[in-house]
């Protein structure tokens, strides 16, 4: 086959001007049209002006976008007031003998609710948690009526059931109060900060930060589908590191004063990690709607010691403390 019938045109005739903004030129060598690897773009002096103000702009794009970044991230910082107006505290106990299987049987089911959750506690520590009153004034409200009992429930006698290591704790699930949940609080107000933009402004930036269980909660749909339902989960960071996955999904209102310590030790006790065999068994589990695999994931990242918030209540505040570095 010769180059004729291989070209849309002859070798020998001319060929058609090539723009300058074409990206390459054509050679014929040899027989053959070969196009050279390097492109040749045209000069900047060959631009007119209106593409010199279109590059222009394309490239001052991502600074710009960065800036104004930059600038809403201020606008945030300076519309939070972490100002702490309320102190509570909790007392934390390590249980060897809660919610063993033979509890239940030993006694009557009227009793087992009267009987103390764990009266071998060995204590831990306490916890001091200082609540951002001013930005968040709902959710500060019923955390402390939670404290001090009066939501007509309290965190006391309950579990801090769930320990993500390198991340947070989590306490205050409702439930039964035989089995170290909290019982449904029915005199709380209605946390309409959920659903505000304004509440989500606070950063899971520093261990000890507390906020409100929204994306991390897991309380049964029984009590969710309830139309009195209240959320009144909490976790709290242990570090070492911030914990972004939590921005935009949990409403910051306080942060640990005092009590690091102990938050840093609950943190290295060992928890529940089922194999990936399990794990890989519980998705297809999952998929083909089987609700148990919903209640064997209740059990992973559970404390192998069981964790027990032996008292809690509020520390009175004189004066309204400044503010201290944004959590």
């Amino acid at each position: 086959m010769n180059l004729a019938t291989r070209l849309p045109f002859s070798p020998s005739a001319r060929l058609p001007p090539i723009p300058r903004a074409s990206a390459h030129k054509f050679k014929i060598v040899s027989s053959q049209v070969r196009i050279p690897t390097e492109a040749t773009y045209p000069a900047p002096a060959a631009c007119g002006r209106r593409e010199l103000v279109i590059l222009t702009a394309l490239a001052a794009a991502p600074a710009r976008a960065e800036e104004e970044e930059v600038e809403v991230e201020k606008e945030n910082v300076k519309s939070v007031d972490t100002t702490i107006t309320e102190r509570v505290f909790m007392d934390i106990a390590m249980c060897p003998t809660a919610f063993r299987p033979e509890r239940g049987s030993a006694v009557g089911e009227d009793e087992e609710r009267a009987a103390p959750v764990c009266p071998e506690a060995e204590p831990l520590g306490r916890i001091v948690i200082g609540l951002y009153g001013k930005q968040v004034p709902r959710t500060v409200a019923n955390f402390t009526a939670m404290c001090t009992g009066a939501a007509g429930a309290t965190y006391e006698g309950s579990l801090i059931h769930k320990v993500f290591p390198g991340q947070y704790l989590v306490a205050g699930k409702q439930g039964r109060k035989e089995k170290g949940e909290v019982p449904a609080p029915h005199n709380l107000e209605r946390n309409l900060e959920t659903v505000e933009p304004g509440a989500f402004r606070l950063r899971h930036t520093k261990p000890g930060t507390v906020s409100l269980c929204l994306s991390e909660n897991d309380d049964e749909d029984q009590y969710k589908l309830s139309p009195d339902y209240r959320n009144v989960e909490f976790l709290i960071t242990t570090g070492p590191g911030p914990c972004p996955q939590l921005d935009n999904k949990n409403i910051v209102f306080g942060t640990v004063l005092e009590g690091m310590d102990v938050v840093t030790a609950i943190a290295a006790i060992p928890t529940y990690r089922p194999a990936e065999r399990i794990r890989q068994f519980n998705d297809l589990a999952e998929f083909i709607g089987d609700e148990r695999a919903q209640n064997a994931r209740n059990l992973w990242n559970r404390p192998l010691k069981s964790l027990l918030i032996s008292s809690c209540g509020e520390l009175k505040v004189a004066k309204p403390s400044l503010a201290p570095s944004l959590p």
